[in-house]
């Protein structure tokens, strides 16, 4: 792995709020709040960076030879792209910010919108009055049949 591609990845990622870089698979990977938003490796002798693009831009973009549809989640837009194939940095940074977006919590995205690269305090948003929501909703409480319910909310005895 060339460290210098590899440490402008780790910049780049690492440049976002809540972001930390993992060991997964024996790869460097990248997280915000536990979830890969990308990934730098080696597979087949060739150094990838991996990333989630809107699947109509995953689409457009893999008609360049540099990206290819990754292995397994590649429906869901996920891209390789041949690191070798880096030049720019600034598409590149795009690419990964478009990534982050897609993975990253509403508070983690709303602190870099706001430019915030350090961490995002609890209750952020819901202070500036962002509604949460209808996908986010709670979900109703489901009861096993048989249980009966007080008013008080608690259960009858047998």
């Amino acid at each position: 792995m060339t460290a210098s591609r590899l440490a402008e990845i780790r910049r780049l990622c690492l440049a976002l709020p809540e972001t930390a870089e993992t060991l997964t698979w024996g790869q460097p990977h990248f997280r915000v709040r536990g979830k890969i938003f990308a990934g730098f490796g080696d597979h087949g002798g060739k150094e990838t960076l991996g990333f989630k693009l809107e699947r109509e831009h995953a689409d457009a973009v893999v008609q360049d030879p540099r990206f290819a549809r990754a292995p397994y989640v590649g429906a869901h837009g996920w891209i390789s792209m041949d690191a070798a194939g880096i030049g720019d940095l600034n598409e590149v940074r795009a690419f990964l910010v478009e990534s982050y977006r897609l993975i990253a919590p509403r508070k983690c995205w709303e602190a870099f919108l706001a430019g915030d690269s350090g961490t995002v305090k609890q209750g952020a948003s819901r202070a500036a009055g962002v509604k949460r929501s209808s996908s986010r909703a709670k979900r109703p409480v489901r009861r096993k049949p048989g249980r009966a319910v007080k008013a008080t909310g608690r259960r009858a005895r047998r």
